[in-house]
């Protein structure tokens, strides 16, 4: 894939996501790694799923998406970051325009079946939150993730980390699911660097997180009980 980013599998393997610098986001729906993943090969379901005569979507058929972003409706934007739901809900980018003059962080819902009217283009993915990032350290990939439980975010934010929630009280994103997309809220602020925080992630067992900046550094911190 040209200009490919990052890839990534939803956790139950049914989907291959894979982001690129031109603003495209592929997806593979119904994912069979034992058939053939050559371009040539896939049936190409642009912005829209659809269905065989038979009813049942084509094994490997691959969406072309250009995800919305606020802000970038009339600009091209590259796709630098790529992270799942824990538990498959949705996706989570970090999108640049192609200027590098605005940053942003977007979470999109993950719309499951066919559209009920086949003439009707119909998107797999719905932006349901964002938030605008501090512009710092252009060119350079800002990794961001979920919490284990997929109850918060943690990105890079200039020379610190936020943790971003979907509502003040850091609630399961299905419980919170606007009907129109929604700012991300500020759950608290951590800056311990002294250079652009380009990397953060949360530990898989512990009440920890690690953020990692340009120079080499990296912090972790764990909450006070």
């Amino acid at each position: 894939t040209r200009f490919l980013m990052r890839m990534r599998l939803t956790p139950d393997c049914s989907k291959m996501l894979i982001s690129t610098s031109s603003g495209y986001l592929l997806i593979l729906h119904d994912l069979d790694l034992t058939k053939s993943l050559e371009v040539g090969s896939y049936p190409i379901l642009r912005a829209r799923r659809t269905t065989s005569s038979s009813g049942v979507s084509p094994r490997n058929s691959l969406e072309v998406l250009t995800p919305e972003v606020p802000g970038e409706r009339d600009r091209g934007n590259c796709i630098t970051s790529l992270q799942l739901h824990p538990k498959g809900w949705a996706t989570l980018l970090r999108c640049s325009s192609n200027t590098d003059d605005q940053e942003w962080t977007c979470v999109y819902e993950f719309q499951e079946g066919a559209p009920v009217r086949l003439v009707s283009p119909r998107c797999s993915l719905r932006l349901t939150h964002y938030i605008e990032e501090a512009n710092v350290g252009r060119g350079y990939i800002k990794e961001l993730c979920f919490s284990p439980d997929g109850r918060m975010i943690s990105s890079p934010h200039g020379y610190g980390i936020r943790l971003l929630g979907f509502d003040k009280q850091c609630s399961e994103l299905v419980d919170c699911l606007p009907k129109e997309a929604s700012p991300l809220r500020v759950i608290r602020s951590l800056y311990s660097h002294k250079d652009v925080v380009l990397t953060t992630k949360f530990s898989p067992t512990h009440c920890q997180i690690a953020s990692g900046c340009l120079s080499g550094r990296v912090s972790l911190y764990q909450p006070k009980f």
